[in-house]
């Protein structure tokens, strides 16, 4: 759902006095900048970028700051080009906006409801760095010399040694303000164009009440030094209709999200590839102890949470919402995924599936439904399929699980599941398959074939008390 901008701002009185309590800084108290000090015009027309540029050296240079925005728009985003073709480089080399590398003080963003968007007329994609026109290439392509991208990130905070805060603030990516040009990598435009960036950081980092929309490539990316001892704490973040991703989470261990929304990635007339709601992908490191609560996945182009490659582990979704309407509501195919009280509206697929009981993926007093009128949409993913589709499905466990499938998806399709304590119903004709152990009391109704499977509890199928086989 599309929220406007005074739903997710509201005045500067009613953002000050409900900003969250940031911990006590050590002496001395931080520097305390803004914009306008260095030359920002905050009117929505003028660019502002080089005034950020500014503040950013400055701030850098005394080791963090406070900066604190007012509660106007700011333009952003500049781009150069030499006019030469160039091997080596962009042909329009994105400008940083707001960038602070090595800072060892705590660096605040008070936003009170500040909006930076991005400057129309920026290219993306690749461009002839003499013409200016759009080429066009047979992907896979990752040659230099022709690549165009708006900013790296808006906000790129890396190798900080001090706690970060950023509160209260839009970041617009203004995706259809942009020129976009021939397609880069190997799908989509795999260019930057990042609404916030933490990379590396030492300290405690917190986002809350942040904004992030229709930005060239994801929301929000993040990535953190392996086995550290801080935290990362996003809450009340929304980032959607971005084109790769509402949040890449690359590397690290310690994050929390909290009440935070991942919606309609690639809905905004650019995709690339995976165009997940959330994507758990360890290109750069292991990824560990990541908690997801109260958080929706909703109406990706991709998945809405996917986890598929690199070193995952250990992950706990508490009370989500999974709504896939064009692709899988999740795919959770790493080790130690936990699902606790959470909604699936469309199929799920790839639970991890291992010997080892601990390893395998849990959902615990979760509903699985097909209802079209719980999407925002009206799609439901995928009809005429299983809602669950796993496998083999060793030790994959469904704990006091609900399945109301009152349209034309299957009960899951499995061999070896674990089903405790289940009700489950399916209106399609079509014969489903889920095959396993079933323990405590379950109800089955519906066209379902049984074969193999190991009944020691109370299983009563179509008002039929199966006899026990252990």
């Amino acid at each position: 759902m599309q929220l406007s901008r005074r739903q997710w701002l509201g005045g500067a009185a009613v953002a000050l006095a409900t900003a969250p309590q940031f911990k006590v800084l050590a002496a001395p108290k931080p520097i305390v900048v803004t914009p306008e000090k260095f030359g920002a015009v905050g009117d929505g027309v003028t660019n502002d970028t080089a005034a950020f540029v500014k503040m950013a050296e400055f701030v850098a240079h005394h080791g963090g700051a406070q900066i604190v925005l007012r509660p106007t728009t700011y333009i952003v985003g500049r781009q150069s080009n030499s006019g030469t073709f160039n091997a080596y480089t962009y042909a329009f080399a994105p400008q940083p906006i707001l960038t602070l590398d090595g800072c060892t003080g705590a660096i605040i963003i008070q936003g009170n409801g500040a909006k930076l968007r991005c400057a129309d007329g920026l290219r993306f994609g690749t461009f002839d760095p003499v013409t200016g026109q759009p080429t066009s290439h047979q992907l896979p392509y990752t040659q230099w010399g022709e690549q165009a991208a708006p900013y790296d990130a808006m906000i790129k905070i890396q190798n900080c040694t001090g706690d970060v805060y950023i509160d209260n603030l839009e970041l617009d990516g203004n995706v259809a303000g942009l020129k976009v040009g021939g397609p880069y990598g190997d799908t989509g435009w795999q260019l930057p164009g990042d609404g916030i960036q933490l990379l590396n950081n030492h300290g405690d980092e917190q986002i809350s009440r942040v904004y992030s929309h229709h930005h060239a490539r994801d929301g929000v990316y993040l990535q953190a030094l392996p086995g550290r001892a801080t935290s990362t704490a996003l809450k009340e973040v929304t980032s959607e209709y971005n084109t790769r991703q509402g949040c890449s989470l690359v590397a690290g261990s310690n994050f929390s999200f909290e009440n935070c929304r991942f919606n309609h990635t690639g809905r905004a007339g650019l995709m690339s590839a995976p165009a997940a709601g959330v994507d758990l992908e360890a290109e750069s490191g292991s990824i560990r102890t990541i908690k997801f609560s109260d958080c929706e996945f909703s109406n990706n182009v991709g998945v809405g949470l996917l986890a598929d490659s690199g070193d995952t582990e250990d992950v706990t979704l508490d009370q989500c919402r999974f709504i896939g309407t064009t692709a899988w509501s999740a795919w959770p195919k790493k080790p130690a995924f936990r699902f606790r009280n959470c909604q699936f509206v469309g199929s799920v697929v790839h639970p991890f599936t291992d010997p080892d009981p601990e390893r395998a993926t849990k959902f615990s007093n979760c509903s699985f439904v097909d209802d079209p009128s719980l999407s925002p949409t009206g799609q439901v993913y995928s009809p005429g399929e299983a809602i669950v589709n796993m496998a083999e499905s060793y030790n994959v466990l469904f704990d006091g699980c609900q399945f109301d499938l009152k349209f034309a998806s299957l009960l899951p399709w499995s061999w070896h599941a674990q089903y405790n304590n289940c009700t489950m119903s399916q209106a399609a004709s079509t014969s489903s398959h889920p095959a396993g152990t079933y323990t405590g009391v379950c109800t089955i109704n519906g066209n379902v074939d049984l074969y193999g499977i190991v009944v020691a509890g109370d299983v009563t199928i179509n008002g039929q008390l199966m006899p026990r086989t252990a």
